[in-house]
């Protein structure tokens, strides 16, 4: 049964025909006809919405009734109140239950790299600080919590020399490196002056030096590669020279570095070149480096070398600073044998002449080599001498074992790239040449017109994206890292995620001149708890339903995700309605959305917020 309401003049004109003149039957009958015209629409407009065509419709249109602003979500607080300045289920048919906090002592866990399992691995290449994942029936199914105290860190660019002592209480590192400047216990905080093993008056001054060599400034070298990075100095202060650096080092001895590196706001991860290759694909990086990194280049017969040519650019440059460079010099103070010193040179010089390298300086403990152009054209021919070429495509790494040869150059390979910021939105090589099958330049242009029209959107869901709030952001699945691109901004980065299971589209993000790196959601992502301020999905959880269950990519999601970090998910009404419930078993504040089209349409947006708890807190806190 429907009802429908007409508005009081038109039941007056209905009721004014009974008694007029003859003279008012024509547009009495007029009338009428118009009245019961617009019932009968609006009673075939009321079965539609009922029929269930257009999925969502129901759900959208309960939210929408919440202002008249369809977008503005009323009951999310996406500010921060804790300053550092101060598998599918169907709910139908279960319950949710809550998930529990984690024990203390797993307040900075890191699923894929715990220390205790890796210590069962050979030490070999290194092979036991690579990722080593619990198998299902070893994964945690609660929430890892912050430790007492816990603030959100500061904005950028203060958070690049301070963090909260709260967030990371390891004091080992202001012992152990304390001459060398990497950082300082000061009351509350850590500062961070910018030191290294190589630079211990500062970062600054270091990049200048390589500065007069490498062209930094003019955007010709935008993403760059420190292997071995720290606590990630070198990258936190190549940021104000508009170059983005993807750090990794290990999680070791040197307790924390890497977590300090994402305190900080500097894009890591706890990562080794070792037995695996790296998670980047090929031509990837403008520039890479190595600040007595300890990695042994010359051994396993340049091997190392050689996946660090793999994902340099033709035209990029290697800077090694620190043993062997000058050892003629330094063997002494190093104490370390001049023949073994002198050995190891020769081997790495020998791998680069190999590899196409010119070594183009050598200032103190500092070298500089340039990747050839095109590489092919110094070693004449595919059948040169001493040269074994990979089989393997280049771009397929996930847990694929490292090998000891020459990546070939491809067609395109010597592309120059264009300057940044102009290499943000050109048609990327990997475009152009029709390397990625199915997209053509007016695809790719119209997925970028896509995302800002998304990005407006979220804008206006969350005022607070671009205004410094978010420095860490992640996309779980950066497609050609639209969202990325749209969101551009000197105060936050994005860790652009493609999934082992999507189309490989990571070179075509890199030739932008942002960063990334494959993973499978499948398993925990190579970071510490609590290191992303902001997440976005699109379709994530579509492309893993039936992969792996769901509850343990949002139980993922939380731990890296910061207490009242910000989520925005982008998916299928049904697929987001099963995340919904789950999520609001996890602590988080959840509101799901209308698409920016309007409610008609089937993929929907939801909207959540992680609630501020610490170790041993019963409830959370918002205030």
């Amino acid at each position: 049964m429907y009802h429908f309401f007409l508005p009081p003049d038109a039941i007056g004109c209905i009721m004014a025909t009974k008694g007029n003149s003859g003279d008012n039957r024509t547009r009495s009958s007029v009338t009428i006809f118009i009245v019961i015209g617009l019932c009968c629409f609006f009673y075939l407009l009321g079965a539609w919405q009922r029929s269930g065509f257009g999925k969502g419709d129901s759900i959208a249109l309960e939210i929408t009734k919440t202002g008249a602003d369809c977008n503005i979500v009323p009951n999310l607080n996406f500010e921060t109140h804790h300053s550092g300045d101060a598998g599918i289920v169907d709910q139908s048919k279960s319950k949710i239950k809550k998930f529990k906090p984690c024990s203390a002592k797993y307040t900075d866990y890191t699923p894929c790299h715990d220390q205790k399992r890796a210590m069962t691995f050979p030490r070999n290449d290194m092979i036991y600080r690579e990722r080593h994942c619990p198998p299902q029936e070893q994964k945690l199914k609660c929430l890892i919590p912050a430790p007492k105290g816990y603030v959100t860190p500061f904005s950028w660019p203060k958070s690049r020399d301070y963090v909260p002592f709260a967030n990371a209480p390891y004091k080992a590192l202001t012992v152990e490196k304390a001459i060398q400047n990497w950082i300082q216990y000061e009351g509350n905080v850590f500062r961070f002056p910018g030191g290294g093993t190589q630079f211990p008056q500062g970062a600054d001054a270091y990049i200048d030096q390589l500065a007069s060599v490498i062209p930094i400034a003019n955007g010709t070298v935008r993403t760059a590669l420190d292997t071995g990075c720290g606590v990630a100095s070198w990258g936190a202060y190549l940021w104000k020279r508009n170059v983005v650096t993807m750090s990794f080092a290990p999680r070791d001895n040197h307790e924390a570095q890497v977590q300090f590196a994402l305190e900080r706001g500097v894009p890591a991860i706890v990562g080794v070149l070792g037995s695996i290759k790296l998670p980047y694909p090929s031509k990837a990086f403008d520039m890479a480096h190595c600040s007595r990194c300890l990695i042994p280049w010359g051994s396993n017969d340049g091997k190392y070398m050689m996946e660090v040519d793999r994902v340099l650019r033709p035209g990029g440059f290697w800077v090694l600073s620190g043993p062997p460079i000058n050892w003629k010099n330094n063997y002494k103070s190093w104490q370390r044998e001049k023949e073994d010193l002198e050995e190891e040179q020769r081997k790495i010089e020998d791998v680069a002449k190999l590899l196409c390298w010119e070594k183009i300086s050598e200032n103190g403990e500092t070298a500089i080599w340039q990747k050839t152009l095109n590489p092919e054209s110094c070693r004449g021919s595919e059948d040169a001498p001493g040269v074994a070429y990979c089989s393997q495509d280049p771009d397929d790494v996930w847990y694929k074992k490292m090998e000891t040869c020459v990546t070939p150059a491809t067609s395109n390979a010597d592309v120059e790239y264009k300057p940044y910021p102009e290499r943000l939105n050109a048609i990327p090589p990997r475009i152009a040449s029709g390397s990625v099958p199915g997209v053509s330049e007016d695809k790719y242009m119209e997925d970028n017109r896509q995302w800002k029209k998304h990005l407006s959107a979220y804008k206006k869901i969350n005022r607070l994206i671009d205004s410094g709030r978010y420095r860490n952001i992640m996309d779980m699945n950066a497609g050609f890292g639209g969202f990325a691109a749209a969101l551009d901004s000197p105060k936050l980065w994005v860790m652009n995620v493609v999934p082992t299971l999507a189309e490989n589209t990571l070179g075509v993000i890199y030739e932008r001149g942002l960063i990334g790196i494959y993973h499978d959601w499948c398993e925990a992502f190579s970071t510490y708890p609590r290191t992303y301020d902001l997440i976005h999905a699109n379709g994530v959880f579509s492309l893993y339903k039936d992969k792996c269950d769901f509850e343990d990519i949002l139980i993922e999601m939380d731990r890296i995700l910061r207490p009242e970090g910000a989520v925005i998910l982008r998916d299928e009404v049904d697929v987001l309605m099963n995340v919904k419930s789950l999520a609001g078993a996890m602590r988080w504040d959840t509101k799901l959305m209308d698409h920016e089209d309007g409610p008609l349409i089937p993929e929907k947006i939801l909207v959540a917020v992680k609630q501020y708890w610490v170790v041993g807190s019963n409830s959370t806190s918002t205030r």
